[in-house]
């Protein structure tokens, strides 16, 4: 009899099955596939090591700028393929000595849900006082003529490719479809984004979204209000934004209209799950309707992140564990590693106001940086956008947009989730020279106020 049982090895489960481990819980950690999940082995990691390929090669390209003279600069495929294998091989192999460490035992199969505390693997039936799923999410291929040709690829395909194309068409203008195209475009690859929706990245600030386009403008064609009709071999048919028809020819075409959750086949039906194609349903203490079994992850459908995914864990475990805690949502930070990077945390300004607050907002560039003018200069784009509650001073949300803003947000979370004011921030000592200085000179921008 185990203390728990999770299905789904991702960074949902198996942070959450190493902490159990350590607190000496008796662990059971089951993944059909691979150790780390799509997070690990065909998401975030393999994008990212790419994307710092992709840019190295770009601050190769600019460093004569900078008074360093590096000759021709040329980017190969193949290595950079390679040094993304050997980056993910590492980092499993590092999972699967944290799970030995942590005494969780580890089982490769597909499982299916009996009920609570039963799950089947095979001919065998396990037995845990707890379930957990983490099942993850899986790409969206929509119902589109010509979309089972080899050339149409999702986020997973696509990453093992073995030779640059010359055109890339992405259907879908979200955080995957932006990173892939910010990819591609900058080792020369002319790229075209078409996007349902009349702006990219949905839940990003729009002032700063169109900030973010008119930097790529000279490299990616962003078609808004678009519709995909059809793929007729590498000809991509759409209907624009004014109703009429048009179309790109495309090498290759990256499907990335979002991913929906891993639900299928999994028993969940029978058990007497409460769930639909949105996802699992479950309370603020990550609990299924069913009794001992929790879910966690992509798969409830409440936010599609990693980071999301270790939280959600940590809360199911702190539940099992009789320790009071809740999963809140109001200070998720999201990333989008492009080029530039974008990156917030909380509310942002249409948001706050469909929300019923009165608000202020403040801006300023990241070139009020020296550190990011030196390293950037006067090409990179770049700002800080703060919003606050006028009456209260309450910080509600914090939007960036340039190089290293990735490794920022984390600090606005902080300030968010601890509920502080503007004015309480405004006496935090910022170091000096960093780029993360413009968020509290961003803040001064309200003295007018008197708050």
């Amino acid at each position: 009899m185990y203390d728990m049982i999770i299905i789904g090895a991702g960074p949902g489960g198996y942070v959450m099955a190493a902490r159990a481990g350590y607190l000496g819980k008796k662990v059971l950690l089951i993944e059909k596939d691979l150790l780390g999940g799509v997070c690990l082995n065909c998401g975030c990691i393999p994008t990212k090591t790419l994307l710092n390929s992709a840019k190295h090669y770009v601050h190769a390209k600019e460093a004569p700028g900078f008074g360093v003279l590096t000759g021709e600069v040329t980017f190969d495929l193949c290595k950079a393929m390679a040094w993304k294998t050997e980056v993910i091989e590492t980092l499993r192999a590092g999972i699967g000595f944290m799970m030995k460490k942590n005494k969780v035992d580890v089982l490769t199969g597909t499982a299916r849900l009996l009920g609570p505390g039963r799950v089947q693997v095979g001919d065998t039936v396990y037995e845990g006082v707890n379930v957990v799923i983490a099942t993850g999410a899986s790409p969206l291929v929509p119902p589109i003529p010509g979309s089972d040709q080899p050339h149409v690829m999702t986020s997973t395909e696509i990453l093992n490719i073995n030779r640059m194309p010359e055109t890339l068409t992405v259907i879908g203008g979200g955080v995957i479809g932006v990173e892939f195209a910010g990819f591609f475009s900058s080792l020369g690859v002319k790229v075209d984004v078409i996007e349902l929706l009349e702006e990219i990245i949905p839940f990003m600030d729009r002032v700063q979204a169109r900030e973010f386009r008119r930097a790529v403008k000279d490299k990616i064609n962003f078609n808004l209000g678009c519709k995909v009709t059809a793929i007729d071999g590498h000809d991509v048919k759409f209907t624009d934004a004014k109703g009429e028809q048009k179309s790109i020819q495309a090498d290759i075409v990256l499907m990335s209209v979002g991913r929906v959750p891993n639900l299928g086949n999994m028993g969940f039906e029978d058990a007497g799950l409460d769930f639909d194609r949105h996802g699992i349903k479950v309370d603020e203490q990550m609990r299924t309707n069913l009794p001992g079994v929790y879910a966690i992850g992509d798969v409830t459908g409440l936010s599609q992140l990693a980071h999301s995914a270790a939280r959600m864990g940590d809360v199911a475990l702190h539940t099992i564990c009789g320790q009071p805690d809740h999963f809140r949502r109001n200070a998720i930070p999201w990333i989008v590693y492009s080029l530039p990077e974008a990156a917030g945390c909380g509310l942002t300004e249409e948001q706050a106001q469909a929300d019923g607050y009165s608000i202020e907002t403040a801006s300023l560039p990241l070139t009020m940086s020296g550190r990011f003018l030196a390293e950037n200069g006067k090409r990179g784009p770049g700002s800080v956008k703060i919003v606050k509650d006028a009456g209260t001073d309450l910080l509600l949300g914090v939007h960036l947009l340039g190089a290293g803003v990735s490794e920022m947000i984390y600090g606005a979370a902080v300030m968010i989730e601890s509920g502080l004011r503007v004015k309480d921030i405004r006496e935090i000592v910022f170091p000096h020279p960093t780029v993360g200085e413009v968020i509290r000179d961003t803040m001064d921008q309200f003295i007018k106020t008197g708050m």
